[in-house]
């Protein structure tokens, strides 16, 4: 005797911040076609499309996510799609988090561009290793960013707008003597600017 499958209800997850739009031409419009298309193609119904427009993945505080989620945990959806991985999170933290919950709730995850179906072992698997390498590009970027600030700070580019009277390099300040006085101070005791 056949098994009867369960009917896929999806909540599609199209987002953007306005620096992912500007950088990547991820436009919501276009990530919506394409999760619909995929709908199409694999006969998954759609419950509802959770736009999120203007809002960074760096945490799961974000409306139409948490009423995804929401809808989630009443047994509305099944099936959560996104167009990328980075759409949904950007912190392994978070996507650990949401795996479980997903678990939980007999909720799979579906990637387009990756092709991630959390429905089994190897997509389940396949979504940490990506997350973790891609925290791990935050981090390198983070490292290599700070880096090259310090480099530019030490040949005298400093990078932000200089304090009202000052240029970019001091050079024509005549508050500089000043400057390395507080400045002298301040890396002796830091109490002494308090006092």
């Amino acid at each position: 005797m056949k098994q009867e499958e369960t009917e896929i209800i999806c909540g599609l997850y199209p987002r953007v911040s306005t620096e992912d739009q500007s950088r990547f031409g991820h436009s919501l419009d276009e990530q919506e076609d394409r999760l619909q298309k995929l709908c199409e193609f694999k006969g998954y119904k759609i419950y509802k499309v959770y736009r999120e427009e203007g809002v960074s993945a760096k945490d799961t505080n974000r409306p139409k996510f948490q009423e995804m989620i929401q809808d989630m945990k009443d047994g509305k959806i099944n099936k959560i799609i996104v167009y990328k991985l980075d759409r949904l999170t950007r912190s392994i933290r978070d996507l650990e988090t949401i795996c479980i919950m997903l678990e939980d709730y007999n909720c799979s995850l579906e990637s387009v561009a990756e092709e991630i179906n959390t429905g089994n072992a190897n997509g389940k698997f396949f979504i940490r290793m990506l997350t973790i390498l891609a925290q791990l590009e935050i981090e390198r970027t983070s490292e290599r960013t700070k880096f090259g600030l310090v480099g530019a700070a030490k040949k005298g580019h400093l990078s932000g707008k200089p304090p009202i009277g000052f240029t970019k390099f001091c050079t024509n300040s005549k508050f500089i003597g000043e400057i390395i006085f507080i400045i002298s101070l301040f890396t002796i005791d830091k109490t002494n600017l308090i006092s």
